[in-house]
């Protein structure tokens, strides 16, 4: 018996799919709503029947983004190791790869765009919850050693990783604007991004743990 066929993807859908593909690779502000509908082969018309505004395209593309790092924060209260940190921060680095667009052009977004901006301290907040999670997690754990962390330098850690985690990719922007967010590049990056927050973690974590830090770093950045 022959296979069923897939139902056609409704168009909305495939725009935002294209859009964000565009928007990813050349950044929001060079992406036009003319070029999104010419590479999809489309009326601007039938694009403007769907999102009347690029910022709908923008909104659209944030609120999946929104959702699915609701989503991922959830497992912020599982770390309790080492190994467990380094999954969960290399997944979150996933996420704000697929949405890079976001984190490459963060400012100017939010500078024209009112409800990014809003949302945005939002998700800093969340964010800055669910490192100060990890962070318990990890203690709870024995993962921090045996003083543990002060309380007093757990919400400067926490803010410290949450800045690494938001500016990540503007970092690697900037060390070389012409490959950074290539696709061939997100492996490294996100090596790199994950590492970088796990090692303000450094100087509290336990002796096994650092070495173990080390071991997965050393694993993972081999071809």
């Amino acid at each position: 018996m022959p296979a069923a066929k897939k139902p056609p993807r409704r168009t909305a859908e495939r725009i935002l799919e294209v859009t964000l593909e565009l928007f990813n690779r050349f950044g929001e502000p060079n992406v036009s709503t003319t070029l999104i509908s010419a590479e999809l082969n489309i009326s601007p018309g039938n694009l403007y029947y769907h999102y009347p505004a690029k910022d709908e395209l923008i909104n659209s593309l944030f609120d999946r983004y929104e959702t699915a790092l609701t989503e991922l924060l959830r497992a912020s209260d599982n770390v309790r190791n080492v190994e467990d940190a380094w999954l969960f921060f290399h997944m979150f680095f996933e996420l704000i790869w697929q949405y890079r667009f976001l984190y490459r052009d963060l400012n100017d977004l939010l500078s024209k765009n009112r409800r990014l901006e809003t949302h945005f301290q939002f998700v800093l907040k969340n964010k800055q919850q669910a490192v100060r999670e990890v962070l318990d997690g990890l203690a709870r754990g024995g993962a921090l050693g045996k003083t543990g962390m002060d309380v007093r330098e757990v919400e400067p850690v926490a803010t410290a990783m949450v800045v690494v985690l938001t500016y990540w990719l503007s970092y690697e922007y900037v060390r070389d604007p012409r490959k950074a967010l290539e696709p061939e590049s997100a492996g490294a990056a996100l090596l790199r991004g994950a590492q970088h927050v796990l090692s303000l973690l450094m100087p509290y974590l336990d002796p096994a743990q650092r070495e173990h830090l080390f071991t997965l770093v050393g694993s993972y950045a081999k071809p």
